[in-house]
């Protein structure tokens, strides 16, 4: 059977556990050439009208999920640090007044590392935001210019002191396998980042997206992206250097000490329910995926028409919550328990991952299945793209 062919389900499913609430602000000061995210540059943004659009978004979404706690709310963009914090407040107490919160709830905002930007971190830790994700993407001046970042590494260094001072948790991105980077380089760049003492960093490998600017270089020959050998040896460098810091992988491309993961990203990767509102945010909730107007004029307009800025809502199948589940769940250290997706989906295990392939790839130590528990080992994760389709059984595929 296709999606389609499922009936929509009811709204009142009586599910009381919490949910995630993701908040997309699509506005950035300019485009990176690497980006491929649902970001937008516009000279002049009508903050009024879009507090009321988010509010709209948002009530629309609680009505269909009562009673169910929020356990985080993530602000992502775009670039949320440049919404006032006055509209992040705002924001913050209707989902508590909507949903209200579980205990210890995790609110995070990603953030440029600019000093105006900075500026506000303080009023937005006042506003409820408990956690930043800061977009420093590299330790060095030159590498910064190539990726179009418009801070310097003194700014984003003094905006992570700023951050650090007004928050109660903090994570920072970098990019590695950039053009010409050795293998030296980055262990230099990788130990400095750790003496800054967060409790989370990210390390995404550049990847050449459809339709960007470095995508254009690439087929004009103007740039060359590192080789896969290259990759994989940097990737086995980051989990050797920052398993000894104290910073593990729990998931391919995230580290931190235990306890301090994103709770956040976690609910995606483990499958559970969250909303998304704002332009181009996707969601998954009730077994059903949800997916907003990309483009912000757009929302607005469908907002504005029918009181939310939804652009496709439709029931998911068994089989293909099953995939999901498999390709997010598959991307963490604990990897994936079969039991428990087999009687969240109704399907059997057999009927949801290729046994032979999966013997297969745990004999040539890619990776291993355990009381019906599978991850993937460190030699398969630089592989995980080739190896997930190999995986998911072949009805989950028809």
């Amino acid at each position: 059977m296709h999606d389609t062919d499922y009936k929509k389900p009811k709204v009142n499913k009586c599910i009381t556990e919490p949910l995630a609430l993701y908040i997309h602000w699509p506005f950035c000061v300019s485009k990176c050439p690497y980006c491929d995210f649902n970001s937008h540059v516009r000279e002049q943004v009508d903050i009024a009208a879009w507090q009321a659009a988010l509010l709209a978004d948002m009530a629309h979404e609680a009505a269909l999920t009562p009673g169910r706690p929020l356990s985080s709310i993530f602000f992502g963009g775009g670039t949320p640090s440049l919404m006032p914090p006055a509209l992040v407040e705002t924001l913050i107490t209707a989902a508590e007044r909507h949903w209200g919160f579980a205990e210890n709830i995790e609110i995070t905002l990603e953030a440029n590392p600019s000093s105006v930007e900075a500026a506000n971190f303080h009023d937005l830790a006042r506003a409820g935001v408990n956690r930043v994700s800061l977009g420093l993407q590299s330790l060095d001046d030159q590498t910064l210019q190539f990726l179009g970042r418009a801070h310097d590494v003194d700014e984003g260094l003094a905006a992570l002191d700023t951050a650090q001072a007004a928050f109660k948790r903090v994570s920072f991105d970098l990019i590695y396998a950039r053009p010409g980077q050795s293998l030296a380089d980055w262990q230099a760049e990788l130990e400095r980042a750790l003496g800054f003492g967060t409790g989370h960093l990210s390390l995404y490998q550049l990847t050449i997206e459809p339709g960007t600017r470095f995508e254009t270089l690439v087929r004009t020959g103007e740039l060359v992206p590192a080789d896969d050998d290259h990759c994989a040896d940097l990737f086995e460098l980051n989990r050797s250097i920052m398993t000894t810091a104290g910073l593990p992988a729990y998931e391919i491309s995230n580290h931190a000490r235990p306890g301090q993961e994103s709770r956040h990203n976690l609910t995606y990767w483990r499958y559970q329910d969250y909303i998304g509102i704002g332009p181009g945010a996707h969601g998954r909730r009730l077994e059903q995926a949800t997916e907003r107007h990309r483009k912000p004029e757009n929302f607005l307009s469908g907002v504005e028409r029918n009181g939310n800025g939804l652009k496709l809502e439709q029931a998911l199948s068994p089989a293909t919550r099953a995939t999901e589940a498999l390709m997010m769940g598959l991307r963490l250290a604990e990897g994936v328990d079969l039991a428990a997706l087999a009687v969240k989906t109704g399907l059997a295990v057999a009927a949801m991952v290729d046994a032979d392939e999966v013997a297969e790839l745990a004999g040539m130590g890619f990776v291993e299945l355990r009381d019906l528990r599978l991850t993937i080992q460190n030699k398969g994760m630089p592989l995980l793209d080739a190896i997930l389709p190999k995986i998911v059984a072949d009805v989950l595929r028809t």
